[in-house]
């Protein structure tokens, strides 16, 4: 459930109204066009894609789109072309098999990037659009649902189906006591932290049949927000309240729904609404209105594939939380707990680490409110923002010299890239040869958010390829371990510098799950339940 995450989460039809191109309105009739489309839009980064056509009168047989990024933006991954940096200015040429283009026909390239969109196009030299740079929609809109990640690159908050389905501990309730099927999920919350403050509940989402924003009262029902403004204004109060220490409360979640379930204590949260979206807490931000509270999340999608709950650290590890979905069947599977004592033994391990030591954040009275996760922290300014920067170097340069053998779906071991790097571009190449994505070497930000130069476009070829390198990068196996994804559990973590954060909340896990970065799903090492036929689903604060 995606990579820096806006603070605005925006609806679908936000989304597609931020869509450029260029209109191919040839400098003359008779001359080859180009346009970009971007297919999708996540606040943090972006993917375009560019068509060249040959609109002109005789067969051409090579072609060269260039463009200039704007201050502030950069190009990561890129495919079916070969690109060329200089300065602020890309250059895109054709490769070997798609460079001849007969008349009227067209070829397709893509690229990942972050910051403003490019502008000052040129198709061989030529106005790819007589000049004109104009703002319409894509031709399809972006989807609402990311399909892997669970709380970074795309501005929604959801979860969706892993390759594989998650091992998690199961138990069986009696047939009887199994709910019945339908559009309303009920959602148990229950409160064993051992705290005495009240807790609220909020659940906050995309209706997936509509692309509205909205919020879910204790009932189920759906309302769309309303009333934002330019300057974002105070949501209206919604919280739901949640279950006393050692309690339950059930509430009712609606079919076709996708986005959090948040819980605080003592406190309300703060959300803020725009004309156009949702501010959500973000406390690793300074002027965030939500830093003194204590809070977390789960995040789910509920369609007519069934559920996927997940807790996350992606962005922070602040209240212990087991989720849980009990099935048709009566099965009942859960995740996300930690050991006895764990909460504070992912605090020591973390404080442990100069680098790390002051990502731990503690409230005035001294409870520790939150690890941050290290990206969060570097930008919050307290860890460093190059941290694994030689690492990355380290790990890039060893494919100069030796093949990179990535296959990214664990039931297809048939498809399979061979990556090597040349200068700071790592090209991969099918089994014919063909180049069919590269990346550029990614920045300690690039790592920590799975975006930038490790942008992940919802395909088949580049997406896979690049979850993979960002979960390799993360666990330190790139540049020892040359077939991805690769090792165990066991070999994670233990290479370049270290990385205690993810470490020691996979450590304290019982069942060793987490999501500590958005791709942990790679190898199915995630803290994440699915059932494709959901009866009931649970969240259980535990002790701390």
């Amino acid at each position: 459930m995606r990579r820096k995450r806006s603070l605005i989460l925006a609806s679908a039809a936000t989304v597609a109204a931020l869509a450029t191109a260029w209109i191919a309105l040839p400098a003359s009739a008779a001359a080859p066009t180009a346009t970009l489309r971007t297919v999708s839009d996540w606040g943090s980064g972006w993917q375009d894609e560019v068509t060249v056509t040959n609109s002109g009168t005789s067969t051409m047989t090579s072609w060269k789109v260039e463009f200039d990024l704007p201050a502030g933006g950069s190009v990561g991954s890129f495919w079916e072309a070969d690109m060329a940096a200089s300065g602020s200015h890309r250059t895109f040429s054709s490769r070997s098999w798609n460079g001849t283009l007969p008349v009227g026909a067209s070829v397709t390239f893509g690229f990942v990037g972050a910051g403003a969109q490019p502008v000052n196009c040129k198709l061989n030299g030529n106005p790819c659009a007589g000049g004109a740079v104009v703002t319409t929609p894509p031709t399809t809109a972006p989807t609402t649902v990311p399909t892997t990640r669970p709380t970074t690159a795309a501005p929604t908050t959801t979860t969706a189906a892993p390759t594989t389905a998650p091992t998690t501990p199961a138990a069986t309730t009696p047939a009887q006591t199994v709910p019945p099927a339908g559009d309303l999920l009920p959602v148990t919350l229950t409160n064993n932290s051992g705290r005495n403050q009240p807790v609220f509940v909020y659940v906050l989402g995309v209706n997936l049949q509509t692309g509205k924003l909205g919020y879910v009262n204790a009932s189920g029902a759906f309302t769309p927000w309303t009333g934002g403004g330019p300057v974002p204004v105070p949501a209206p109060d919604v919280a739901i309240p949640g279950p006393a220490n050692g309690s339950s409360t059930t509430i009712k979640v609606l079919k076709n729904l996708s986005g959090r379930i948040y819980f605080s204590f003592g406190e309300k949260l703060d959300f803020r609404l725009t004309g156009d979206g949702l501010v959500q807490p973000a406390p690793w931000a300074g002027g965030d209105p939500n830093r003194d509270i204590l809070f977390d999340w789960s995040e789910f999608t509920l369609n007519g594939s069934g559920l996927w709950l997940n807790s996350s650290q992606v962005d922070m590890f602040a209240v212990p939380h087991v989720v849980s979905v009990t099935g048709g069947s009566g099965k009942t599977s859960k995740t996300g707990e930690v050991v006895a004592g764990g909460r504070q033994k992912v605090i020591d391990a973390v404080k442990a680490n100069p680098d790390f030591a002051k990502s731990v954040v503690t409230g005035s009275d001294g409870t520790v409110l939150r690890v941050l996760a290290p990206g969060k922290a570097a930008d919050a300014g307290l860890m460093s923002p190059t941290y694994l920067d030689s690492y990355i170097t380290s790990a890039w340069n060893a494919y100069t010299a030796k093949t990179l053998t990535v296959v990214p779906f664990g039931d297809r071991p048939d498809v399979k890239y061979s990556g090597r790097t040349a200068g700071n571009v790592m090209n991969f190449t099918d089994g014919t040869g063909r180049t069919v994505a590269s990346f550029t070497k990614p920045s300690t930000a690039n790592v920590w958010g799975c975006d930038g130069a490790l942008g992940a476009p919802n395909d088949q070829i580049v997406g896979p390829i690049a979850r993979t390198l960002c979960a390799a990068l993360w666990r330190t196996t790139l540049g020892t371990i040359d077939t991805q994804p690769g090792g165990t559990a066991a070999d994670f973590y233990r290479s370049g510098p270290a990385n205690p954060y993810a470490k020691a909340v996979h450590d304290h896990m019982i069942d060793g799950k987490a999501y500590a970065f958005a791709f942990d799903d790679v190898q199915n090492q995630e803290s994440l339940v699915h059932d494709g036929d959901p009866r009931a689903a649970g969240i259980t604060l535990t002790a701390f």
